[in-house]
């Protein structure tokens, strides 16, 4: 064998093993998205960020207009969640917007405390959806709203389940971090689940009726986020100056009704939201309100729906 032929078929050898070596790294090296998307809560959030994620779909979170009351419904390839449910008189309303939606099912279903405004038209939801996990604070009340729910929990064989602080689940290609779950019975509105959502680079904060008191609590958590869920409705009790400074959102949304008798948003509320430069949004002003998100970049948009009972 001639030295040109040796050397050929060592460039042929060489080749081969390159395409093997690409083919092991690619399929059994580098983790594939799957794994990703169903890794365990036990993961921790440095892993979460160092992983890749495949963002074929948009997410949207849908702010629904249920007066003065709290909706939030989030859903991602197929996949949804819901953070309260306004109102009882809402519950019937909503039950026939996601159906028209194609919505069958629940991923996760949240009511961030026990008030009536938001877990009136939880036990509506639970009733007429599949519902895979339920979460509230475990803090127990003896309002009929209150009851309804847990009735409905019982009927359906649905787990009352209560949220770890620090935890993190997984909803479709997003991750979901539990900043604070409270258990003050004398204040339900300080009990509230607080959620941080992450899809990409796009972040997104719920904080249920959390006043000034909780958010005292979490400021120096990882709560920076680009579109803020105002605390309680826009109230002169939730959204400290301290507390916008850390969050530092680009965008606020308030789930208020029009002219409700409480003067939500409250006055030193908006001069405080104004003086951040955010952009706010309003149920009371603009109906219904999506916001969309491609992992990057978030656009808002406004729908009119018969949701507010």
């Amino acid at each position: 064998m001639t030295k040109k032929q040796k050397s050929q078929i060592n460039k042929f050898l060489v080749g081969v093993i390159a395409i093997v070596v690409a083919f092991l790294y690619t399929n059994f090296i580098e983790e594939p998205i799957g794994k990703f998307l169903n890794s365990t809560e036990e993961e921790t959030l440095e892993t979460f960020n160092t992983r890749k994620v495949s963002l074929e779909d948009n997410l949207s979170v849908y702010f629904v207009d249920v007066g003065q009351a709290d909706c939030i419904m989030i859903s991602n390839k197929g996949k949804y969640m819901l953070i309260d449910a306004g109102n009882n008189e809402d519950g019937p309303k909503l039950v026939t917007y996601f159906k028209d939606m194609g919505i069958e099912k629940f991923d996760y279903v949240v009511g961030t405390h026990a008030h009536e405004d938001h877990i009136g038209g939880l036990d509506d939801i639970i009733k007429n959806f599949e519902v895979d996990t339920f979460y509230m604070p475990d803090v127990i009340t003896t309002t009929r709203t209150f009851e309804e729910v847990v009735e409905a929990l019982e009927e359906k064989s649905v787990a009352f389940e209560t949220p770890k602080i620090d935890s993190t689940f997984n909803f479709s290609d997003a991750y979901i971090n539990v900043i604070y779950v409270g258990d003050n019975e004398s204040d339900l509105n300080n009990t509230s689940i607080v959620l941080k959502l992450t899809y990409g680079d796009s972040t997104f904060l719920f904080t249920g009726d959390a006043s000034t008191k909780v958010e005292k609590q979490i400021k120096d958590k990882n709560i920076q986020a680009d579109v803020l869920k105002a605390g309680h409705h826009g109230s002169n009790t939730s959204s400290s100056a301290t507390f916008l400074e850390k969050v530092n959102p680009k965008y606020i949304v308030i789930q208020v009704g029009e002219n409700n008798t409480y003067n939500h948003p409250g006055e030193y509320t908006l001069k405080r939201f104004e003086k951040i430069g955010a952009k706010i949004y309003r149920n009371d002003l603009e109906g219904t309100i999506i916001a969309t998100t491609d992992g990057k970049k978030i656009t808002f948009t406004q729908q009119e729906t018969d949701t507010n009972g």
